[in-house]
């Protein structure tokens, strides 16, 4: 998103919590600082990536956090990361009583989408403060799709990741099904990929259980986990169970207890392997 940004013309000023990860874009002209105060001193937006409530909290709200800075009045406050609603809910109220415009706009899409400019954004925004920032995020998406005021953007991505969780739960405990019962795995994945079963999801992930590619990470166990937590969390507050988001929460939990946090996702079929029939 960055390099996208840099391609662009903008000036672009970093800040990583492993800095790095960002010196390769140093030498297309990007300056690197060493507290998000710093980096966000006098900008005109600033585009937020991070992997939880703990990270974003710190990076926004530390003593030399993003909200600490003397950004220009007015300035986009963009958070693309996937957190809890309840944070996100705090963290726009925190920046608008500071003069920002608050824009969550969690992202869809691979890294590849993300090096082509063709993630999806979801958005939770004012629309005066989405049009102000519109063409900035067009410059690393190809599609906004704009669900309402602050919050809502994150609504629908803790949603819909929960979502993906049952999905790749259900295609494991198939495949786990399919292979006792000795089918070949790679066959039954080409299958559903042409079935009224067939979704992105299910498809990447039979095929990398097929072929047992669980190394090459798009997607971690331990970042599923997160968001399918934020997500029970948002529809326990509204009053609904999710049982099988519920269920899908506990395998990736058990995933992650055997020590399978930082691979792929896909893993999950080794928990699917190890259900024993109910008594």
């Amino acid at each position: 998103m960055a390099e996208r940004l840099l391609r662009a013309n903008h000036e672009v000023r970093l800040f990583n919590r492993t800095a790095a990860r960002a010196e390769p874009l140093l030498a297309r002209g990007a300056r690197l600082f060493d507290t998000p105060r710093e980096a966000c001193q006098g900008v005109e937006a600033v585009v937020c990536m991070l992997a939880d409530d703990v990270a974003s909290r710190a990076l926004w709200l530390g003593p030399q956090g993003i909200l600490q800075s003397s950004a220009v009045p007015g300035a986009a406050m963009i958070e693309c990361s996937t957190l809890s609603h309840e944070w996100v809910m705090q963290l726009s109220a925190a920046a608008q009583a500071r003069g920002f415009r608050y824009i969550d706009a969690p992202v869809t899409g691979l890294p590849d989408a993300a090096a082509a400019g063709t993630l999806t954004l979801l958005v939770g925004a004012a629309p005066a403060d989405l049009a102000s920032a519109r063409a900035l995020l067009e410059v690393f998406s190809n599609r906004i799709v704009h669900f309402g005021p602050a919050g809502a953007g994150t609504a629908y991505k803790l949603l819909v990741n929960m979502l993906g969780a049952v999905q790749i739960a259900s295609v494991a405990e198939m495949l786990a099904a399919a292979e006792r019962a000795g089918l070949d795995l790679q066959l039954v994945a080409d299958a559903l990929g042409t079935g009224q079963a067939a979704s992105p999801q299910v498809v990447r992930n039979a095929q990398r259980i097929a072929a047992a590619a669980h190394d090459e990470v798009i997607f971690t166990p331990q970042l599923r986990l997160k968001d399918v937590e934020y997500a029970l969390r948002l529809t326990h507050r509204l009053g609904l169970g999710a049982p099988f988001g519920a269920l899908a929460a506990r395998l990736f939990r058990e995933l992650c207890a055997r020590g399978f946090s930082h691979v792929n996702e896909s893993r999950i079929i080794d928990i699917a392997r190890l259900q024993p029939p109910p008594s």
